[in-house]
């Protein structure tokens, strides 16, 4: 069994064949780390470090039928029942991928320089760093109308990473920066959150929809339904004829499947994720399977959601399914079980819906969310090091340690303003000099 990728579809299903005598596991990821993203917005918004939310795929996955490769896939020859890496090839009996999402731009790939998603460590970091930067630019900045563009942050999509990201920024820039900075106001500072849907999260209930907005709005987001991005670049966003003047955009909108998955040449749907059988094979590929965010799974009509949860549940199915094969047992269909969806707005504020049934928002939706995530986190030291770390920032509106900039920016600094210039030195003071006169001769 080859599985690819090492999120939480391949990772459950790695772990679940580990105890399989007859199994021998390969796993291949481009990245050594297993990565939890639902806290990537932690680290964007200087809460979290790159740490807390990471663990080495090796220390992981620690059977001894199990081997990790760190390799870059580039695309599956199904005939011949080889998966092509970087460098070379790697045959198998069945084959797993799990490799994800990564942005979609809408047909606008000269975006992403532009506006940077969040899916990994390295855009995590980027983000923070803009966000950071942004703020030192506008310390230094001699024109009010540029400091102003410098504190104007657009977040397009109110999706959960979107709606996140807005409120921990919001809260960031009015609690956790004020004291950092003298010749400017980080309160000031404009959030805008951009959708171009009636509404944010518009997968959940309404009610729970107008309650984020009512929240994100407390934290003095400004939010924007029905806004319709048509253009952008690195000094704004334009939504029709409206312009926003803006020097830091951020992507939280679309999605699309991994690109590794078009080399099956099988059906996929308009994201380019594979239209999977119920055991979620390619069709016509009774090896190869397909779970978590590159797979387009329907249950009773409705369209399972790109969650951990989901994912964890397709990879566990999958060792199941490649199990009952070899035991020549009859194979069971995949079955989703929702046990909820939750979004964070800020600090004691949060909604979701708990096993499809409970409605919940505000502190208890909160705890809820928080207990779930550190029960999902790997690792007692990431759920030691996350918990201590919100404590924290929960009590001391914290987080000074993880606000850095570690690449060197100055460059890309406006001059500064005269205020900020170290004044004039006086000109030197030269001692006095006595002229000495002859005495006067009587």
């Amino acid at each position: 069994m080859v599985i690819v990728g090492a999120g939480f579809g391949g990772l459950e299903a790695a772990k679940a064949l580990g105890k399989a005598d007859n199994v021998r596991v390969t796993v291949v990821d481009r990245y050594n780390h297993h990565l939890f993203q639902p806290l990537l917005y932690q680290v964007a918004t200087s809460v979290l470090n790159t740490a807390d939310i990471s663990a080495p795929i090796r220390s992981v996955l620690h059977s001894r039928n199990t081997q990790v490769l760190l390799a870059e896939a580039k695309s599956v020859d199904a005939r011949r029942k080889v998966l092509v890496v970087e460098g070379g090839e790697i045959p198998y009996d069945s084959l797993v991928l799990a490799t994800g999402a990564s942005h979609s731009y809408f047909k606008h790939p000269e975006w992403a320089d532009v506006a940077p998603g969040l899916k990994t460590l390295d855009d995590a970091v980027r983000i923070r760093e803009r966000i950071l930067t942004a703020f030192e630019a506008a310390e230094r900045e001699p024109d009010p109308v540029r400091q102003r563009e410098w504190m104007t942050f657009v977040i397009i999509g109110a999706g959960p990473t979107g709606v996140e990201l807005a409120g921990a920024l919001a809260y960031m820039t009015r609690h956790s920066l004020p004291k950092d900075f003298r010749r400017i106001d980080t309160r000031q500072a404009r959030v805008i959150l951009l959708e171009g849907l009636p509404r944010v999260l518009n997968a959940y209930p309404e009610e729970l929809s107008e309650a984020a907005k009512r929240d994100l709005e407390k934290l003095h987001v400004e939010v924007r339904t029905g806004a319709l991005v048509t253009d952008l670049d690195a000094e704004g966003v334009n939504i029709g004829d409206e312009r926003i003047a803006t020097r830091t955009v951020l992507w939280g909108a679309g999605v699309a499947a991994s690109p590794l998955v078009r080399s099956l040449e099988v059906p996929l749907d308009r994201a380019g994720r594979v239209k999977v059988t119920p055991l979620l094979t390619a069709p016509g590929l009774d090896d190869v399977y397909v779970i978590g965010d590159v797979a387009a799974v329907e249950q009773d009509g409705k369209p399972v959601p790109g969650i951990a949860p989901a994912a964890m549940q397709m990879g566990r199915h999958v060792a199941r399914t490649l199990r009952d094969r070899l035991a020549n047992k009859p194979l069971r269909a995949f079955r989703y079980h929702d046990k909820g969806s939750f979004a964070v707005i800020g600090r004691g504020y949060a909604v979701g819906v708990l096993f499809d049934k409970w409605r919940m928002k505000g502190l208890p939706a909160w705890c809820v969310w928080a207990g779930v995530h550190i029960a999902y986190l790997i690792g007692f030291r990431n759920r030691l090091f996350v918990m201590l770390n919100w404590g924290y920032t929960f009590f001391t509106q914290g987080g000074r340690n993880m606000r850095l900039i570690t690449h060197n920016v100055s460059k890309r600094m406006p001059a500064l303003a005269a205020s900020t210039q170290a004044p004039a030195a006086p000109p030197p003071v030269l001692p006095e000099v006595t002229v000495s006169r002859p005495a006067p001769v009587h």
